[in-house]
């Protein structure tokens, strides 16, 4: 990986590992690999991260997933490629990526736990906080696409 500013993963090895390491984890957690790639991509279009935006896209594709929802993820609220479950976790997501003013609302909660037991819950939160992280690095120190 060509990094445009700072080489982050030679000069904090063991932070980029455990990072890496916590991706690996959520991955392989109980969530299904294409909605952890689906709030991966969503989280990162918020943020602006051109660098996992190619990543979780491709991975999606690879995966199968129809390419007018990768289209249409962006106004997922009223796409009708999104299932309520999906739509409740694109929720969670956006209110944890942003936290315009402290908690997620009670209701966006709610409409969580209607699809997601809590280590489903535990698990997409833990997505999103290290898809921000991510986000920041790619953001911050630009490495180059592939």
């Amino acid at each position: 990986m060509n990094i445009h500013r700072v080489e982050y993963p030679r000069h904090v090895p063991a932070a980029f590992k455990a990072l890496y390491a916590a991706s690996t984890a959520v991955h392989e957690g109980v969530l299904e690999p294409a909605l952890v790639e689906l709030v991966f991509l969503r989280v990162s279009q918020l943020n602006g991260c051109a660098y996992c935006l190619d990543m979780h896209a491709t991975a999606l594709r690879k995966a199968g997933v129809d390419p007018r929802k990768l289209d249409t993820l962006a106004g997922w609220r009223d796409s009708r490629f999104f299932d309520p479950r999906e739509r409740a976790a694109l929720a969670w997501a956006e209110a944890l990526a942003t936290l315009p003013s402290g908690a997620p609302a009670d209701a966006t909660y709610e409409a969580l736990e209607a699809h997601f037991d809590e280590a489903g819950i535990a698990t997409l939160t833990m997505a999103v906080a290290l898809i921000n992280a991510w986000n920041r690095l790619g953001v911050g120190l630009q490495p180059e696409l592939p």
